[in-house]
């Protein structure tokens, strides 16, 4: 969808207006770094990067915060407010997204001049995320497509690595998204190329048992690249147990590519 028609679409439907959840950690010391704003997938909220990764930015010198997507929202209404999140941000923001948010993420970006943005585990090909997820989990997903819940398992989000006490404490917090959204999924346009050609990561698992390795091709191929990848992590990178990898290689991607020149 062309930037200018979402335009329009803001002016003669304007997105209704809501609190928005925002989870924050400063570094102690500002040295000038762009501040991150993460954006987590369907079910998952702030407390999802809340949980390592906004700490271990910050204490990498980068400003972190965490939006959280309102409760029976659209791809149109998640976007709005992400693009809304990052323009209150004092700089200019690097946007991340994780599975679904990655989704948000790509189209906040074709609004909004990011310095950078990352695609974790990203949900991009709806069709082929749908299949991955029916054979790895058919109960949990055949309700999803007739407008139920969606309830990933143990063994989609997360590695055998991660302790079963916690990684049931982290699917007890999981939400259920709207069925709207969750259809959207399935059935959206391709983003718009991002505002200024900001540089763009894709990173993910070729063991993620949500968004197949292909996909992941896929989805930094259109950028023009290769994914980042971590073998034998789940979907939920940023709660398994190897955590700190993604993260560190994120930031030590961002140092690289924001450097002057």
């Amino acid at each position: 969808m062309r930037s200018d028609l979402l335009r329009y679409a803001d002016w003669s439907s304007p997105v209704r207006p809501v609190a928005r959840e925002l989870s924050s950690v400063l570094p102690d010391r500002d040295e000038g770094r762009p501040p991150l704003l993460f954006v987590p997938g369907l079910g998952h909220g702030p407390w999802a990067f809340a949980e390592h990764w906004l700490g271990h930015a910050a204490r990498r010198g980068f400003p972190a915060h965490a939006v959280g997507l309102r409760e029976r929202g659209d791809l149109r209404a998640y976007a709005h407010d992400v693009v809304q999140t990052a323009a209150s941000l004092p700089r200019q923001a690097v946007l991340i997204g994780h599975g679904a948010g990655a989704l948000v993420v790509s189209r906040a970006l074709a609004r909004y001049p990011g310095r950078a943005g990352v695609l974790v585990a990203p949900v991009l090909d709806g069709w082929a995320g749908l299949g991955a997820a029916l054979r790895a989990n058919p109960l949990g997903t055949l309700p999803a497509v007739a407008g139920g819940a969606l309830r990933l398992s143990r063994r989609q989000l997360f590695s055998p690595d991660l302790p079963a006490e916690q990684a049931d404490a982290y699917r007890g917090r999981l939400v259920g998204a709207g069925a709207r959204a969750q259809w959207q999924l399935l059935v959206h346009r391709a983003a718009s190329r991002p505002v200024g050609s900001p540089p763009v990561l894709v990173v993910g698992s070729p063991d993620d048992r949500v968004v197949p390795r292909a996909a992941l091709d896929r989805a930094a191929g259109r950028f023009g690249g290769a994914p980042l990848l971590f073998p034998g992590m789940g979907h939920d990178l940023m709660l398994d147990a190897g955590w700190a990898g993604p993260i560190d290689a994120i930031l030590d991607w961002l140092g690289k590519e924001l450097a002057p020149r």
